[in-house]
């Protein structure tokens, strides 16, 4: 059983992303336990990488704060080989097929498995062409999470049948960041992935406080939010770990109540 199953074992999952680096490493380590603390399931970790076209500005500029800060992959490997220490939940990459192909595919995904990292998601890559990292997801046992995005059509079938771990629906189109609302047909599309797999499916991009978490959740199998958290730290600094907690236990009590 993919160790991703285990964050939508207990009801509905929420789902944060942290961009690893911003401010630094030190203060990720920190966000990264008090989400743990606060009741999140699972928690993506965002590897920066200088053009990270998915982004919108919020996590666009988290990124280059932390690449002008020295933030590199290897060290980023290093910030995981320590949280694992203590954090049990299941841990994923987001990042960009440039930053794995770069490292060396093989090398970062077995990577990958010796930190404790569960599975990558990689919005650049086509499902057409995800061949080129599968075969060594497959060997070293992470999942290759897949997107789906309204625009998906006659692929949504396809893409579920297909999927490890879990499968990050996409809200809305355009890039990441927090929306007044949310206006795609989202049940229509998690009716198709019903139909054509049980891997469970999280909606993302554009959620931003516990009522819409409450909403997408009650739609799907969880919820995911990253700009808004991005969003936290970026204004806190060295003080934002316990703003992030508090924030996350706002989204978690919604999600679970």
């Amino acid at each position: 059983m993919s160790n991703i199953k285990k964050a939508f074992e207990n009801g509905k999952a929420f789902i944060p992303f942290i961009t690893c680096g911003d401010p630094n490493l030190e203060v990720t380590k920190a966000c990264v336990r008090e989400a743990v603390k606060n009741g999140a399931d699972l928690v993506e970790l965002g590897v920066p990488f200088s053009d990270p076209t998915a982004e919108g500005p919020v996590i666009m500029e988290a990124n280059e704060r932390a690449l002008a800060g020295g933030v590199t992959t290897d060290k980023v490997f290093a910030m995981v080989r320590e949280l694992r220490e203590d954090v049990k939940i299941p841990l994923v990459f987001m990042t960009y097929a440039n930053v794995v192909f770069s490292y060396g595919s093989e090398k970062f995904i077995s990577t990958c498995k010796e930190v404790g990292i569960d599975g990558i998601i990689l919005p650049d890559l086509p499902f057409e062409e995800k061949d080129e990292f599968l075969p060594f997801c497959e060997k070293y046992d992470v999942d290759l999470i897949s997107l789906i995005a309204p625009t998906s059509a006659e692929r949504i079938s396809m893409i579920a049948k297909e999927a490890t771990g879990f499968i990050y629906l996409v809200s809305s189109l355009g890039v990441t960041g927090t929306r007044t609302e949310i206006t795609t047909d989202l049940k229509s599309i998690v009716d198709v992935i019903r139909e054509n797999t049980d891997v469970p499916c999280a909606i993302g991009f554009g959620i931003s406080n516990p009522e819409q978490a409450k909403k997408m959740s009650a739609l799907s199998d969880g919820a995911i939010i990253g700009s808004a958290i991005v969003r936290i730290i970026a204004e806190h600094g060295e003080n934002a770990p316990a703003k992030v907690g508090e924030f996350i236990k706002s989204i978690t009590d919604a999600i679970k109540a």
